[in-house]
């Protein structure tokens, strides 16, 4: 679409005309939101008004706004949405006629047009066929021409919508449902669509039609307010981009936040998370409501002639199934007792709740609105009741996020949980997570309720869970700011000192078994130590360690695998023996196991490279996604320079992504030759396809150490051969020195974009700073790869702290 300007300009508006001052009207600062809206549709509906005039219209004709701009709803790039009705009697080329005069000029200003000609009997048909049609036009409205020709559609197209309202609701609510699944959830999107996503502006316009059916009627609190918002942010994104779009794509959020007067782009993103979930919580009420309508008034006609038969004419009384003190189930929800009394029951929110989530019930919105406003407050510490019922929330699993839902929709978590607001539709930025923090929050008590049953305490699993990432609502490190949180909360929940201590050794440690499991060397006795040292018993262990699966089930398919499962098991079992007193092993007084000796015999015997590949089958966590086959590389060869570049390179070229790297120097014993052999232990995976043979492994990597490889030239082609896709630039690489404090080796740790031959250009710069490399630890998360390398001087000696400094700027420099 082309730009306004005044030059835009047309012979009907003339200079100072319909594009000039739209032009104004668009630069205006101090009417922003629902007043600039409807002063473009007025200017428009002017402008609009005198082209129609213009061409002497016959009569019983008129020009009619629909969808949007019939609401008079103009964003700066909308559509415009018109139909030109006439009553049938006027010549058909007077009206075709007509219809150019008006559509052309629009055209010729570069605006969006959605047009049609119509009778009114074309019109309903047309409504009849077509369900978005209808929607459209119930929100008719006349621009110009006979308004009783109007009048008289519109009520004609709002009488068919009531009447069809059994057969067409549950239509839409199909289409509504298929539309989700295609745009997704507006409320968890980091570049949503604020139309089509569920929870946007088409779902707010649904809202109206069904209010609009006389059939059901949205929760209306917060409802307008919410749509205001949205549409309010589109504005800002026509303005900013200068296009009709409704995406609100990562590089334009800063300007858009700036447009609307919003501190940064997160600020911008909680906003339109809240209103999003607004209208998604009115949605779900609205539909729920539609269906137990459309439900009873399908047993209505088979109850009344169940009651003529039988002779009676008495309603039968609604069933009333008792869940709990104060809380029963009618008509498929959860709600309150006729005799309880919320003013006095100050358990009663969390109790209807548990009993809600128990059940598998939504809790009636009455209820939650009612609880909300009459519940007494809960004293501090929480009773003992007060604290059950939360947990037995907790541990309901999926049916706990609805109702969680409901209780955020009314204010009643930041009531109880007054930290829960810095969270509360909180942006992640990282494309790994799903969710927002909140809702990763809750749908990681949702995983750790299958865990129950591996921990004793199965209490401060669930509220360790829903606690652990609440300091990311602070600034700094957000496992220290949670630790400090989730003292005091766990306190003001009722919990003692000793379970209170718990809670926050596993929210400030919760990260702690799957980092060190994947960018540690789990053979380094200071590794295990450290984690013994942090985690204290065997009790916050077994805790940690089914917090650390059910945080990473929670953030996204990216952050959990059986390779991270398996090495996170090994690592407790190790920890554990720590905690239980058993000596750990000296890894320098380790044998080559047989194999590798075997190997290094081989080598040393042709002096040449000896491989040996070993399938390590791994059981997908998802069997609708499959991981790739785990592969154990055992690579022998006399020692040299080049060596980890050329095996990473090699890799690289055959599509194979590595997990992790062991690197050891094997003297063989007396009798079986001289020389020292390095044993590489590496554990690789097949991007895609099927794995390469040994032998071609073997060839190639010959080939890289005698240098008529050019591995660098290779990886480059085929970088070429992919044009780049457009996105955001990724940060700089980051080396640090990381205090590990081991005694076998200096620990170097490589942040950096994830991407074919990161390692080999890693091993390239270690070869050229001279050091020697013990062991490669690797850990991908999405687009972004954290390589751990354990180094020594060649004589196997720790670095010194200036050297080690020295190496991570080398590395930094040669990645970046």
């Amino acid at each position: 679409m082309t730009n306004l300007d005044t030059s835009d300009t047309t012979e009907e508006s003339g200079p100072g005309g319909y594009a000039a001052a739209r032009l104004l009207l668009l630069q205006e600062k101090e009417r922003p939101g629902p007043p600039r809206r409807a002063a473009l549709a007025r200017l428009t509906d002017d402008w609009l008004a005198g082209l129609f005039a213009a061409a002497a219209p016959p009569r019983g004709t008129a020009l009619v706004a629909v969808g949007g701009y019939g609401r008079a709803e103009l964003s700066p790039r909308s559509d415009l949405d018109l139909l030109l009705l006439h009553d049938g009697t006027a010549d058909k080329a007077a009206v075709a006629a007509l219809a150019d005069r008006i559509w052309y000029p629009v055209w010729d200003l570069g605006l969006a047009l959605d047009h049609s000609v119509r009778t009114p009997a074309e019109a309903r048909a047309t409504a009849g066929e077509d369900l978005k049609a209808h929607l459209g036009l119930l929100d008719a409205r006349t621009v110009a021409g006979d308004a009783g020709l109007v009048a008289a559609l519109r009520t004609t197209v709002l009488a068919d919508w009531r009447n069809q309202a059994p057969k067409r609701l549950p239509e839409l609510d199909a289409l509504c449902r298929e539309r989700a699944e295609r745009t997704g959830e507006l409320q968890y999107l980091l570049e949503p669509d604020l139309k089509e996503a569920r929870g946007g502006l088409r779902d707010a316009q649904v809202l109206r039609a069904v209010a609009a059916s006389w059939l059901a009627d949205a929760p209306r609190e917060g409802l307008d307010v919410a749509r205001r918002r949205l549409l309010d942010a589109r504005d800002a994104l026509h303005l900013a981009t200068g296009r009709a779009t409704d995406r609100l794509a990562l590089q334009e959020q800063d300007a858009v936040a700036a447009g609307l007067g919003l501190l940064d782009a997160d600020t911008l993103l909680r906003e339109v998370y809240e209103a999003a979930r607004t209208i998604s919580y009115a949605t779900d009420v609205t539909w729920r409501e539609v269906n137990r309508v459309l439900k009873a008034r399908s047993a209505r006609p088979r109850l009344r002639t169940l009651l003529s038969r039988g002779g009676g004419g008495a309603k039968p009384p609604v069933e009333r199934t008792p869940l709990a003190e104060g809380v029963v189930e009618m008509d498929g929800e959860a709600v309150l007792a006729r005799g309880a009394r919320p003013e006095r029951d100050p358990v009663l929110p969390l109790r209807a709740a548990a009993a809600a989530a128990q059940s598998a019930l939504p809790i009636s919105p009455h209820a939650v609105r009612r609880l909300a406003a009459a519940a007494k407050p809960l004293p501090v510490p929480w009773p003992a009741e007060a604290r059950e019922e939360l947990v037995t929330l907790l541990g309901a699993g999926e049916a706990t996020v609805p109702v969680w839902e409901a209780l955020e929709a009314e204010g009643i978590v930041t009531r109880l949980l007054p930290d829960w607001e810095r969270v509360r539709c909180r942006p992640q930025r990282n494309p790994v997570h799903t969710w927002t923090v909140d809702r990763h929050l809750v749908e990681t008590a949702v995983r750790a309720s299958s865990l129950t049953r591996r921990v004793g305490r199965p209490d401060l699993l669930l509220v360790a869970a829903l606690l652990h990432d609440i300091g990311k609502g602070w600034p700094g490190d957000h496992s220290v700011a949670g630790e400090t949180i989730a003292r005091d909360l766990a306190a003001r929940i009722g919990f003692d000192r000793t379970d209170t201590a718990v809670i926050a050794t596993a929210v400030r440690h919760h990260l702690l078994l799957v980092e060190t499991a994947t960018r540690r060397d789990l053979d380094d006795p200071a590794t295990v130590q450290s984690v013994a040292t942090a985690v204290g018993t065997l009790g916050t262990l077994e805790l940690l360690h089914a917090l650390t699966e059910a945080d990473a089930l929670a953030t996204g398919p990216a952050a959990w695998s059986s390779w991270r499962a398996s090495l996170v098991a090994d690592l407790v079992k190790r920890v554990a023996g720590v905690l239980a007193g058993e000596p750990l092993p000296d890894p320098e007084a380790a044998a080559p196991s047989a194999e590798q000796e075997r190997l290094a015999i081989e080598a040393l015997r042709t002096g040449e490279p000896v491989l040996a590949l070993h399938t390590r089958d791994e059981q997908p966590l998802d069997e609708d996604e499959p991981e790739p086959v785990g592969v154990e590389l055992l690579i022998a060869l006399p020692d040299q320079p080049g060596v980890l570049p050329a095996v990473a390179g090699v890799l690289a070229l055959h599509r194979l992504t590595v997990r992790a790297a062991d690197l050891r120097a094997v003297d063989l014993p007396g009798g079986l030759g001289s020389g020292s052999v390095l044993v590489l232990d590496w554990r690789v995976a097949a991007e895609y396809g099927s794995l390469p043979e040994a032998a071609r492994l073997r060839a190639d990597l010959v080939r890289a150490l005698d240098g008529s490889l050019d591995i660098p030239a290779r990886l480059a082609e085929r970088e070429a051969a992919y044009p780049r896709r457009r996105g955001l630039a990724a940060p700089p690489p980051r080396v640090t020195v990381a205090a590990a404090d081991s005694r076998l080796a200096t620990v170097i740790e490589v942040r950096a974009q994830d991407a074919p031959g990161l390692l080999h250009r890693i091993g390239r710069a270690l070869e050229g700073a001279a050091v020697r490399v013990r062991s490669a630890h690797v850990s991908t998360l999405g687009a972004n790869a954290v390589d751990t390398l354990y180094v020594t001087r060649p004589d196997g000696s720790l670095l010194t702290d200036e050297e080690a400094i020295d190496l991570a700027r080398a590395l930094e420099e040669a990645l970046g």
